[in-house]
């Protein structure tokens, strides 16, 4: 159960709205965002599916896909020490520690922690920007967040063909410039592009995000959705939106 003193400076608590679970964050570090709830959601999660998520943070795609999937078991890797420790703590605090685990790891080297084809299905929400470019934050794990320098998108890639069993499923959240980059990076690691749906924030306005799904070891076959509207015009939230964050 919740106890008060779990919830340490500069940290606050969130209701996720979803099975009663809660959500401990610190304030100076990286918070959830809409990426993340819409990538628990597009994952689609079968509840049979072993399940990873690559650079877990402070645990919030596991707690997502648990509370919207059940799925047999999910594990997170973090690699900043910090990080990973309130991701443990969030897991303890919603009693979920015999359905979701978290490691303190490095997942350019994944191997050392995992057997290959270990998993049903890889999840990430990674980082979008390439070291070197965009506003670099003076908080080290904002800027580890947000820049590939502690991993790259290949890396990611090549952590998730290793970790698939044959026909498991990759889902990812990234921005639509990186693209072309993601669909040929996952046909290198053959990891085939299934699904893709854009996500804009508004009808008016260029796609903000893109959604993908994969399949390793799959032929080539590959449908687009309809895109994903965050606002109406009137600058409120569709009811889609309202659906996938519980307030309908």
């Amino acid at each position: 159960m919740y106890n008060i003193h779990m919830i340490l400076e500069d940290e606050r608590l969130d209701d996720l709205q979803l099975d009663g679970l809660k959500l401990i964050q610190n304030k100076k570090q990286f918070c959830f965002g809409t990426d993340a709830v819409l990538l628990s959601s597009f994952a689609n999660v079968k509840n049979t599916s072993t399940v990873i998520d690559l650079g877990t943070g402070n645990g919030i795609i596991p707690l997502l896909l648990y509370g919207k999937f059940k799925p047999k078991f999910i594990m997170g890797i973090e690699i900043q020490k910090d990080i990973y420790e309130l991701a443990v703590r969030n897991i303890k605090l919603n009693n979920l520690e015999e359905n979701i685990s978290i490691i303190n790891g490095d997942i350019r080297n994944i191997k050392e922690y995992f057997q290959a084809g270990s998993f049903d299905h890889v999840v990430t929400n990674p980082p979008y920007l390439k070291a070197g470019t965009g506003i670099l934050s003076t908080a080290d794990t904002m800027a580890y967040a947000r820049h590939e320098i502690l991993c790259t998108l290949e890396d990611i890639l090549k952590a998730t063909r290793y970790l698939l069993k044959s026909k498991g499923i990759f889902t990812m959240v990234h921005r639509p410039s990186r693209l072309n980059e993601i669909l040929s990076l996952m046909k290198n690691f053959s990891i085939e592009p299934k699904t893709i749906r854009f996500v804009h924030a508004n009808i008016n306005t260029p796609a903000i995000l893109v959604l993908i799904q994969g399949l390793k070891d799959m032929n080539p076959s590959l449908t687009v959705e309809n895109p994903l509207i965050i606002h109406k015009t009137d600058g409120t939230y569709t009811e889609e939106l309202n659906m996938l964050y519980g307030r309908n």
